[in-house]
């Protein structure tokens, strides 16, 4: 009877929540900003963010420009291989992928990251698989393999993912992290890798199918991906749960946007991808100019700082509720001077219109992410 408890709370124990850090750290824009770099750099690698929903804008059949994460500032730490290889990732629910550098990358890219060493892991399964990912401004390729990856306290065994062999450009080199860790669904995986929370789902290491995000505003602490539960301490304004219109990103279907009591956006509906992966709030480029001229903003986005306070909120509604983010959220200052926490983009006509809510719009809300039940829930912070 003992033994058979035992064996109960260690089974409980092996799918409690586990929650795991974001730290803040410099973003990209900020290092390239630091080294008189971030001009030329814009002027180079023009981009449209759309690419990394719609892969023919870039030309090929996996796409994920990377200059999302020119202002993300959201970073954990895991590990993979046996003993542990510790590297710096983004938890993006924009991709499904993960990849971190290798040792056999020849690329300088490498040169000041973290290298997974396969040699060095006793755990580590070689295949004869390649993946190659392409970017806005250069791309990744390399090879498949499999090993324990180690999430806060979750053991993931058999693992795919990807090691970096090649990544050419300069955006690599520059960047705060070392790789990527997707959350989107397998639909959208590179070379059909099943995705991290995929296993975790399969292998029981998870007491619900779902994960969660909360953000910090400004410089304060404590954002999380808590894997397998919800955090009630985050919820006390209860949570609007609204459902995927594919189970490919985590894609909504949004009714209408608004400045203030303006209707100015997505007046047929359109659809929308919560995105940890992106900094920003992106939307059509038409959209963004309406936006702009309600906000009195240049055709830059560029605006007072002085007028900040007296802003409207901008609303999202969707699932027939309006979410709301206010001045102080969509108003970015860096160095006395203020611009809007907008971008532009451009989508296949024929997709309709597309609208990412990135980092912007989730530091509001705590957002959980349902597989179970395919929903995306909200949560209002204080």
């Amino acid at each position: 009877m003992k033994l058979l408890l035992l064996l109960g709370l260690v089974a409980l124990a092996q799918c409690l929540p586990s929650k795991i850090p974001l730290r803040k750290m410099k973003s990209l824009r900020q290092r390239l900003e630091e080294q008189g770099l971030l001009e030329p750099f814009l002027k180079q690698h023009p981009h449209n963010q759309a690419s990394k929903y719609f892969p023919v804008l870039a030309g090929t059949t996996s796409s994920e420009p990377l200059q999302n994460y020119m202002n993300n500032e959201y970073y954990g730490t895991i590990s993979i291989g046996t003993p542990a290889q510790e590297f710096t990732v983004i938890f993006d629910t924009g991709s499904s992928n993960l990849w971190v550098p290798s040792v056999y990358c020849s690329s300088r890219a490498c040169e000041n990251h973290k290298r997974f060493n396969p040699s060095k892991s006793s755990t580590f399964v070689s295949t004869n698989e390649s993946v190659s990912i392409a970017y806005g401004t250069g791309s990744m390729t390399g090879i498949l393999g499999y090993d324990t990856v180690t999430v806060s306290s979750i053991q993931v065994a058999n693992q795919i993912f990807g090691l970096a062999e090649t990544e050419p450009g300069t955006i690599f080199y520059y960047s705060p992290f070392d790789g990527i860790l997707g959350l989107a669904f397998p639909s959208i995986s590179s070379s059909g890798a099943t995705p991290v929370f995929d296993n975790m789902m399969s292998q029981g290491l998870v007491a619900q199918d779902l994960f969660s995000v909360y953000l910090s505003k400004d410089d304060k602490s404590g954002s999380f991906v808590l894997f397998g539960g919800i955090d009630p301490a985050y919820t006390t304004n209860g949570i609007s749960w609204i459902p995927l219109s594919a189970e490919t990103y985590w894609q909504i279907t949004m009714e209408r946007v608004f400045v203030g009591e303006k209707s100015v956006a997505c007046y047929f509906s359109c659809q929308a991808i919560v995105d940890t992966g992106t900094s920003l709030l992106a939307v059509p480029t038409l959209a963004l100019r309406r936006i702009y001229k309600a906000l009195g903003a240049n055709s830059e986005g560029e605006i007072s700082c002085s007028a900040v306070s007296s802003l409207p909120d901008v609303a999202f509604k969707i699932n027939g509720k309006k979410f709301t983010v206010p001045a102080t959220a969509y108003v970015i200052e860096s160095d006395g001077f203020c611009s809007l926490g907008f971008e532009g983009m451009d989508t296949p006509t024929e997709e309709g219109e597309l609208w990412i809510l990135g980092d912007v719009f989730i530091r509001e809300y705590y957002v959980i992410f349902d597989r179970a039940n395919n929903k995306v829930g909200l949560s209002p912070l204080a």
